[in-house]
């Protein structure tokens, strides 16, 4: 398993734990250089996208795998981004993921990955 299969296998499993919902996982390497894929999943309230977040973040450093920078969007927990490096994740109120709508901008472009 390469270090980016297991970074998205960690990320997944913890959104489902937490019971997330609608998860997305876009490849978006080619697209951009930001990260090679993106992690897109809601929550329905702001409790439980703190609680998909914390959940995240802590199954990620248990394994090594740390956060660059600080937890954007953590205070309002409407949209909060944990950056792995070539994986970032977003977590959206659902309210939120509606309005921004962040497959239809990358989604028509990035396509999903296989599943191993």
């Amino acid at each position: 398993m390469t270090e980016i299969t297991k970074k998205l296998e960690i990320i997944k499993k913890a959104v489902d734990d937490k019971k997330g919902l609608d998860m997305e996982v876009l490849e978006v390497g080619k697209l951009t250089t930001i990260a090679e894929y993106f992690v897109i999943a809601s929550g329905n309230s702001s409790s439980q996208v703190l609680s998909i977040a914390d959940e995240i973040d802590e199954k990620m450093s248990l394994e090594g795998f740390e956060t660059l920078g600080t937890k954007e969007g953590y205070r309002s927990a409407r949209w909060i981004v944990l950056d792995y490096d070539d994986v970032v994740v977003h977590i959206f109120h659902r309210e939120e993921r509606e309005y921004y709508n962040l497959e239809r901008l990358w989604s028509e472009f990035a396509r999903k990955p296989k599943e191993d």
